[in-house]
């Protein structure tokens, strides 16, 4: 029975593993895998139930809680599924409606006559049939609500139910003019990383401005950056722009404060920022070699705190243009920001706030005290934990200022980020800004609190592969493939919306996890994980349906263990894959890929945060960190990887030459005799990649720059700086660097 229920849930019985060996789910990963879908498993009682729920939920559900089409199937059918007796379908009434999303809407009949019979069930002793109900008009792609109501006949209830009916490209966003025939580059910059003379010790949206110009200037036709979802910004598991409290909402430390008008009218404010204790502490965020995030963020976030009382006096009380522009954005975001803002106060309210004597003392240093600790709302009393809970809405009436402090931090992000696209298109940018989104959230963050219905008792991972032997658990809880489908799929569309938002691109980590994703029930290990199959049709027309709207082109990371017509069906939709130039080889050789094996359906690029810098990649920086850091199981192990790593430059050497690609007539001739990687050798790399068909190709500003560590070391935690290294020159320095010239030079033959 556990074997059916799993079957009827999504759980994949087996799959192969990257080395091409079958790996069998077993029966407890099943069970357990059934239970973090909130399943009741422990009987067989229970089980019959289960199965019977599944077997038969079309039927009892009246209609489908969603309906996904593409906009060439259409006239749109749906069937409905009603419970009557034998014989007396001529009896019913069916009428039903359908409303598009500015209110229109179109209103039918069917009645007993006319309702033709497709199907029937005896279900516990009950008549259901199945009919179809086809709509009259050829509709624009969009999301639709749709409303059917049945008549009843003798001695029964009234049905009615409202469904949503999505209707869809069938394709993803592509530029009509991309430059180059189709073709384009584009700087990638982890925008924390970012060094300058004048941000408050972490990278910003005015240093993200200068970066476009730069890019611009050169010729690129877009620039990537890392995710920028709302985290705690506290040490050491909160840093990770990978391991959001939110993917709806953005981190507020990426703010220019001093480019904030509130700040400039607010004396208090102004008063700190030109006080000579706080420009002392400011320039040691500035100065210093790693990113203090806490420290950024309480410094942040108290002069943020004076400028939203400015606001409030004289913007949001008087109904000023700046305070009606506040209220529209909070109107138009609707129940999805509250949500956030009363999770962002609530964590306040039981987490380690900040000294708020700073603005007395004018002492940044008594800020040092965790941002907040307690970014988890599992955590809180028990009455806070649900969102819909009278504790919960009596706080937030209580509450009213402090939640729309935190609505006014994300109204200023959306305008600092809309400006830098605005930029970006202006210099005329062939994409513009190229976001990224991350796999999920962590279980204890806004968007698990505000979703939990949907949300699985289980971590995401992956089996164990020639990357980690040992599989790897990626920390955050699964969506429910049912519970997402039951709700018509509402946190996948807000969550594609947002980050497609002020963007020309969205990259899509790990797209794999669209078709089938690795669940971890907790207590158990990577290895005894098993695979749950998605609804990747519904998923993959929405995210076309939110690309084309907002015209952004979607790049799907499909790197790692994949299932089978992955890569087709994401081409298909034409979701750009996703190529590295460290893992294009002519495996099983260890060769490179030659430049025109590349798919033109593709963006390449040398590395990511995860792998090494081209530097380092030369050099063997990051092997030497791993043996430091006793990542290596033995000896043989690291050797292995340090002869590997001598062959694959060497192959490297070779792969350029066989291109034609010219060094300086002085460049050794062997990887031995070359032991440092040269601006002259990066920019061979690239011209290697500038030679393939991909659409887009991505150039890491660390590569360029000569940045020897590598962003985040996988497997590690705090013995390791991940996401806190900042770029070894300033921006000051980067816009004039020659090397850029040079680089756009060569693509400008592209």
């Amino acid at each position: 029975m556990i074997d059916e229920l799993a079957e009827l849930c999504g759980i994949i019985p087996e799959y192969y593993d990257i080395f091409g060996n079958k790996q069998v789910t077993p029966v407890e990963t099943k069970k357990a895998i059934l239970k973090a879908m909130k399943l009741k498993v422990d009987s067989r009682e229970d089980l019959r139930e289960e199965i019977e729920k599944r077997r038969w939920k079309p039927w009892k559900g009246f209609i489908e809680p969603v309906k996904i089409i593409s906009v060439n199937e259409q006239p749109l059918t749906i069937p409905v599924y009603i419970p009557v007796k034998e014989g007396e379908e001529n009896r019913l009434m069916l009428s039903w409606s359908i409303e598009d999303e500015k209110g229109q809407r179109d209103e039918y009949m069917l009645s007993g006559k006319d309702i033709a019979v497709s199907e029937q069930q005896w279900i516990d002793g009950m008549r259901y049939i199945k009919i179809y109900i086809s709509d009259k008009t050829q509709r624009d792609i969009g999301y639709y609500g749709i409303t059917i109501e049945c008549a009843p006949t003798d001695g029964q209830d009234l049905l009615r139910k409202t469904a949503k009916v999505i209707i869809t490209p069938d394709t993803c966003y592509i530029p009509p003019r991309p430059v180059g025939e189709g073709r384009t580059w584009g700087l990638y910059v982890n925008l924390y990383s970012i060094r300058s003379s004048r941000n408050w010790g972490i990278g910003d949206f005015t240093d993200l401005k200068n970066v476009v110009k730069l890019t611009a200037a050169l010729g690129g036709g877009f620039v990537g950056i890392n995710p920028l979802h709302a985290i705690p910004n506290t040490k050491p598991y909160g840093i990770s722009p990978y391991s959001p409290i939110s993917r709806l909402y953005k981190n507020f430390v990426y703010l220019d404060v001093e480019n904030i008008p509130d700040v400039k009218k607010s004396d208090n404010a102004m008063a700190s920022i030109i006080s000579e204790v706080f420009k002392k502490e400011l320039g040691e965020l500035r100065n210093g070699d790693l990113i203090d995030y806490e420290k950024v963020a309480s410094v942040k976030e108290e002069i943020l705190k004076n400028a939203f009382n400015a606001f409030y006096e004289r913007h949001y009380k008087r109904k000023t243009k700046r305070g009606r522009d506040f209220k529209r954005y909070i109107s138009e975001e609707g129940n999805i920001l509250e949500s956030f803002a009363m999770y962002m106060a609530l964590s306040k309210e039981f987490g380690v706030s900040p000294s708020r004597s700073f603005f007395k003392s004018n002492i940044v240093s008594s800020l040092v005290t965790r941002h907040s600790s307690l970014f988890s709302w599992q955590e809180w009393p028990e009455e806070y934990r649900d969102l819909s809970g009278k504790a919960v809405q009596k706080f937030k009436k209580a509450n009213k200022r402090e939640l729309l402090f935190y609505e006014y931090i994300q109204w200023l992000i959306d305008g600092q980020l809309k400006e830098v696209a605005e930029d970006a298109k202006n210099s005329g940018m062939a994409i513009g800004l190229y976001h990224d989104l991350a796999i999920g959230s962590v279980s204890g963050g806004s968007d698990v609190w505000s979703y939990q219905d949907v949300v699985g008792g289980a971590n995401v991972g992956a089996p164990p592969d020639d990357f980690n032997p040992n599989g790897q658990n990626w920390g955050f809880p699964p969506l429910i493939p049912e519970a997402l489908k039951e709700t018509g799929y509402e946190l996948f569309i807000q969550t594609m919306r947002k980050n497609m938002k002020y963007g020309g691109a969205l990259r899509i980590d790990h797209a794999p996890g669209l078709f089938r994703l690795f669940w971890i029930p907790y207590g158990m290990s990577p290895r005894d994980g098993g695979y749950v199959r998605y609804p990747y049709e519904d998923l993959l027309r929405i995210i076309a349906l939110e690309s084309v709207r907002n015209r952004t082109m979607v790049i799907a990371e499909d790197l790692g263990t994949i299932g089978e017509n992955v890569r087709e069906t994401l081409q298909r939709f034409q979701m750009l894959s996703y190529r590295l130039f460290y893992f294009e080889r002519n495996y099983p050789e260890p060769s490179f890929v030659k430049p025109e094996m590349y798919p033109e359906m593709a963006l390449c690029a040398v590395t990511t945060h995860d792998l090494p810098t081209l530097y380092g990649y030369w050099l063997g920086q990051d092997l030497k960190v791993k043996k430091e850091l006793g990542m290596y199981p033995d000896e043989n192990v690291w050797q292995h990887q340090i002869n590997d790593r001598e062959r694959d430059r060497a192959l490297i050497l070779s792969a350029l030459r066989s291109e034609g690609i010219l060094l300086p007539d002085d460049f050794p001739a062997g990887p031995n005799m070359a032991p440092q990687m040269t601006p002259e050798l990066c920019c061979a790399i690239y011209n290697y990649l500038a030679k393939t068909p991909c659409k887009l190709v991505l150039v890491s500003l660390d590569d360029v720059i000569g940045t020897l560590n590598q962003q985040n070391m996988p497997g590690t935690v705090d013995t390791y700086p991940n996401w806190m290294q900042k770029t070894p020159l300033l921006l000051d320095e980067i816009v004039i660097d020659k090397r850029f010239v040079e680089l756009s030079d060569m693509f400008r033959k592209i």
